[in-house]
C-alpha cells in the first residue's frame, strides 16, 4: 500500500531584509485540503511585516487540484489577492504557467512564472 501525499507547506523566508510568504504544494490538492490550509494562510499573512506582501509558491511537485479545491483556491485568491506585491510561481510544467497566467487576473500585484528556483529568489527582491 502506497502513501499518496497531498497538501501545502507555508512559511515566512527572510531573504537579505526582505521576508516572503513562502508556499510549496504537493500533490493533487483537495476541499479538506483547504479546510485546514485556508486559516493557515489567514494566520501566516497577518504575520508578514509588510502592507505589500511578496510570495513565492512552489508549485514543482503539484499535480493540480479537485474541482471543489480549485474553487477554494480561487475564493482564497479573491480574498488576498489585495495584498500581494509580488508573487513567484516557481514550477516545471506547462500547465502551471497557463495557470500562472490566469491567476495574475485576479492579484492586484505582480505574478511571474519562473522555471529556476534562484531567478524567482531574484525577481522578488528587485
Amino acid at each position: 500500500m502506497s502513501t499518496v501525499r497531498h497538501g501545502l507547506s507555508i512559511g515566512i523566508e527572510r531573504v537579505g531584509s526582505n521576508f516572503f510568504l513562502s508556499l510549496k504544494a504537493i500533490g493533487k490538492l483537495t476541499h479538506e485540503d483547504y479546510q485546514v490550509i485556508t486559516p493557515m494562510i489567514d494566520a501566516a499573512m497577518k504575520e508578514v511585516p509588510t502592507a505589500k506582501i511578496k510570495a513565492l509558491f512552489d508549485v514543482t511537485e503539484m499535480q493540480g487540484w479537485e474541482l471543489r479545491a480549485a474553487w477554494d483556491d480561487f475564493k482564497l485568491g479573491l480574498k488576498h489577492g489585495s495584498e500581494f506585491e509580488k508573487i513567484a510561481i516557481y514550477g516545471n510544467k506547462n500547465w502551471q504557467a497557463i495557470i500562472a497566467n490566469i491567476g495574475s487576473w485576479f492579484i492586484s500585484g505582480e505574478v511571474e512564472f519562473f522555471e529556476e528556483h534562484q531567478q524567482a529568489v531574484d525577481w522578488l527582491n528587485e
